[in-house]
């Protein structure tokens, strides 16, 4: 006994290893009915025995649930240690019905790694509202929430079911990530229609008022996406592009007739483009412009104070 009692202090008494042997003695003691090192029943055991079932228990893998998704771990990877040979010594000499303790330990450096490992694996990035062309109008596509695991009651969760040896799955607390909402969508969104040579305004869903525009010719046409309104000008100077041709030699025309741009300038977010009022009316309705949308006067200014820098604009080909 003294011999195997050396082996076992040797071998478990710091760190979970090789379980030790389950051979019995006729004349080995074991242990009382009804007593438990830690969650461990051992009755009956004899201290290989029982040393055996404890370190079954104790290094058997942890499952954690993340959002309904389970995933495991094994004791050893975060560090493990207990006092097997003193609990299975007290097992042995106590009454029956006794309940021993294990004192049990994890590095919480690991535990705490292996959670921030967790967070990351099992994170979902909430997915934001979108404001969308359907059938061409604007809607808005609604985002879908996040998941987040809440590191600090998952690393006591997880310390616990370490130390106390206990293994039903442990629910990882999470907390949901609310999906970031577009403010543009329930403000002023613009849809150009180039073929149709057709800007519609819209609050939300809802159209507000529509007008025939001039969009650009085939040498230059008007870009196709998704921009916004960036800037917006009253009474602005027409400048001449620098980079096209068709500019070469043309000065600067101040405010007032005979401005390219009319009365009103809102440039978008593609470069050069934008929508403006016109010195040609009779050009409204068709695609003879490089690249910006013109409108009448008076709708320009109309459209002016409806909407905003930032407003979206949507321009299709239809």
């Amino acid at each position: 006994m003294r011999r195997a009692g050396l082996v076992l202090c040797l071998t478990v008494v710091c760190a979970l290893g090789a379980g030790a042997a389950t051979a019995r003695a006729d004349d080995a003691p074991v242990a009382a009915a009804g007593v438990l090192i830690g969650p461990v029943d051992v009755s009956g055991m004899t201290l290989e025995q029982a040393t055996a079932a404890v370190l079954r228990q104790y290094l058997s893998p942890v499952v954690l649930s993340v959002g309904g998704r389970r995933v495991s771990v094994p004791p050893r990877r975060l560090g493990i240690k207990a006092h097997v040979a003193d609990a299975v010594a007290q097992a042995l000499a106590a009454a029956p019905g006794t309940a021993v303790p294990l004192r049990a330990s994890v590095d919480m450096a690991k535990v705490r790694a292996w959670v921030a490992w967790l967070g990351k694996r099992y994170a979902r990035a909430p997915l934001p509202s979108r404001l969308l062309l359907r059938h061409l109008k604007p809607v808005l596509a609604k985002g879908r929430p996040g998941l987040a695991v809440k590191a600090l009651p998952t690393r006591m969760l997880l310390r616990n079911a370490l130390r106390d040896g206990t293994r039903e799955i442990v629910v990882v607390p999470t907390r949901t990530v609310a999906p970031r909402f577009e403010p543009a969508a329930k403000g002023p969104v613009i849809v150009i229609r180039r073929g149709a040579n057709r800007l519609s305004l819209y609050r939300g869903p809802r159209l507000v008022r529509a007008f025939p525009v001039a969009t650009g010719q085939t040498a230059y046409p008007t870009p196709l996406g998704r921009f916004q309104i960036v800037v917006m000008w009253k009474n602005p100077t027409w400048y001449p592009p620098t980079q096209d041709a068709w500019a070469q030699g043309l000065k600067p025309v101040p405010p007032g007739p005979g401005n390219p741009l009319g009365t009103r300038w809102m440039g978008l977010s593609s470069p050069g483009v934008g929508i403006h009022g016109t010195d040609e009316p009779a050009s409204i309705g068709y695609s003879v412009s490089h690249g910006c949308i013109r409108m009448q006067v008076p709708d320009a200014e109309w459209l002016f104070e409806h909407v905003t820098v930032g407003t979206p604009v949507f321009i299709v080909a239809q």
